[in-house]
């Protein structure tokens, strides 16, 4: 039998997510980089020939399995249906999905064109453990602590307080999916894995005295049941330093490599 081609990613966004799966999938020979673009295109600089791609449009060319966004809400949302034209589309700024007429398109054009729309589990705790039981969820509520330099409040309209611990949101997984996208693909993803963006919980606690952020989860049955997770983590940036080994991991769950020990 023939050894199976390498599954091809195609990168949009160069940051530090972006450069940090680059740089796992050249360690790793069943993977190879299709393509990488970002915005400012200095930042491709240094890249082995022919990997720098100039303009979005022209990633069907390259043939990619999956494109991988780790940019920015934006750009799911001005590219999303073209990248699941081309091939299957993990967004990492699933916090784009509170959109739901962006959600109900993604999901018509992976329909349309046989391909899917794959959500990565990123840093949610025990994603199996809230999938399995999402019917028999009555309530779910995520909490969030982080050191107010960790949490991006450009899209909220609020202003930033360092002064103290405070509750900077208490709502929706939906609603703070808007009002901070950058920071909460977690919340999102937690949601959309359990009871829903308009009924899970999501609250957002800014503290100067962390130095790690704590995430916490709490689920109850409809059965009686509980399920209570809580997770410490350091950042970088607005990023929890894991993202680059998760993210590697849903990819290779999405293109069917298994570890040598795997759990099922």
């Amino acid at each position: 039998m023939p050894p199976r081609r390498p599954f091809r990613v195609g990168i949009v966004g160069f940051g530090f997510i972006g450069r940090a799966l680059f740089e796992r999938l050249a360690e790793d020979p069943s993977l190879e980089a299709a393509f990488v673009w970002n915005r400012s295109p200095e930042r491709l600089a240094g890249l082995p020939a022919g990997l720098a791609l100039a303009d979005l449009a022209q990633a069907r060319d390259r043939r990619p399995d999956l494109i991988v966004e780790a940019c920015h809400p934006d750009v799911t949302q001005a590219r999303g249906a073209d990248f699941l034209a081309v091939a299957d589309t993990m967004p990492l700024s699933v916090a784009a999905l509170a959109d739901a007429g962006l959600e109900r398109r993604l999901q018509v054009a992976a329909a349309e064109h046989g391909t899917r729309l794959l959500i990565p589990h990123g840093a949610l705790m025990a994603t199996d453990n809230l999938v399995e039981g999402r019917e028999n969820w009555a309530e779910v509520i995520i909490t969030f602590e982080k050191h107010p330099a960790a949490i991006d409040y450009s899209a909220s309209g609020l202003a930033p307080d360092g002064t103290g611990r405070r509750v900077v949101f208490d709502g929706t997984a939906r609603d703070i999916g808007r009002l901070f996208p950058r920071n909460v693909n977690t919340m999102v993803t937690c949601a959309l894995a359990t009871v829903g963006l308009d009924r899970c919980r999501a609250v957002l606690i800014s503290d100067p005295a962390l130095t790690l952020a704590i995430a916490d989860i709490q689920a109850r049955g409809r059965d009686g049941s509980r399920l209570s997770l809580r997770k410490e983590q350091p950042m970088a940036g607005v990023s929890g330093t894991e993202m680059a080994a998760s993210l590697l991991g849903s990819i290779l769950r999405a293109g069917g490599g298994r570890p040598v020990l795997d759990f099922v």
